[in-house]
């Protein structure tokens, strides 16, 4: 669900958190990821708990949901994230004071991860469940826009699940929905590879699947399950107001159960040697075909 930003209350300081400068141009304490800081903090946690590079850091920064315990990042990494924290301070929103790290030990600590020189330590956002998805999708219809929603069945590679998100905001979908067993957190890996969607589309976690589509059934979404076999396009399964639509892992495709919940099953309208795409691939054409109205 695309979330609205508000103002939320200044967080009481916290005997762990980063102390803000003392004056303008101050420079910020020298410390890393895991090292143990001049003011005997102790080490930073562990690195999955962490969102890193520009573009998921920048995202964060501004979302005014999100808690940030702890901002680190090399001389360059800090260049690219000036403007965020600047626009972040005229917006009220508390931000730690950024620590410069040096980019070896940002480079071990972060396991080779492709960091761009940034890491923030952060808590999890809220998620909706499926009644408040319900109560937006209300909310569209009256505006006269359609709701969709990505209903994920055992994909698993995070990879994948933030490539997915990065479409779901570009195409303005509610959220992506999975189940809470043998998903992956949102961690720097699928927040990199979201490109900060995830602080713009939320990741809804269900326990059981089935359920769930039931649930979106009874809220009016048209449950649309993609697969090769559909019985019909997906532009031709594209009816209503609201659109669930429904993509299983890769090789395994939807389960059987997944199958019997949906309103369809439809097919994208490949040609040539290769019959399906990458999940997060085929998502994106879903996606767009959805907005396409």
């Amino acid at each position: 669900m695309t979330r609205t930003p508000q103002n939320r209350p200044p967080r009481a300081a916290s005997p762990h958190a980063p102390r803000p400068h003392s004056h303008q141009g101050q420079r910020p304490d020298q410390r890393g990821p895991g090292g143990r800081a001049p003011d005997g903090r102790p080490p930073a946690r562990e690195p999955d708990r962490y969102l890193y590079g520009v573009h998921a850091a920048v995202a964060a920064i501004l979302n005014p949901e999100r808690v940030i315990t702890r901002v680190q990042c090399t001389e360059a990494g800090l260049a690219n994230l000036s403007d965020a924290l600047a626009q972040a301070a005229e917006a009220g929103i508390d931000r730690p004071a950024p620590e410069i790290v040096d980019r070896a030990l940002m480079d071990r600590f972060l396991k080779g991860a492709v960091h761009q020189g940034i890491a923030l330590e952060i808590k999890p956002l809220d998620a909706p469940d499926i009644d408040d998805l319900g109560r937006e999708a209300e909310l569209r219809a009256e505006a006269g826009q359609r709701s969709v929603v990505v209903v994920l069945d055992q994909v698993t590679d995070p990879h994948n699940i933030g490539a997915i998100l990065r479409s779901a905001a570009a195409f303005g979908a509610l959220a992506v929905i999975v189940t809470d067993r043998n998903t992956p957190e949102v961690t720097g890996v699928m927040a990199k590879a979201a490109s900060g969607a995830v602080e713009h589309v939320a990741l809804t976690r269900v326990k059981n699947l089935a359920r769930a589509l039931e649930s979106l059934g009874e809220l009016g979404f048209r449950r649309i399950g993609l697969a090769e076999e559909g019985e019909t396009t997906l532009a031709e399964a594209m009816q209503g107001d609201r659109v669930a639509l429904v993509l299983g892992a890769e090789g395994d495709g939807l389960r059987h159960l997944t199958r019997e919940t949906c309103d369809a099953l439809a097919r994208l309208p490949t040609q040539g040697p290769v019959g399906s795409l990458n999940v997060s691939n085929a998502a994106a054409i879903a996606l767009y075909e959805a907005a396409r109205g």
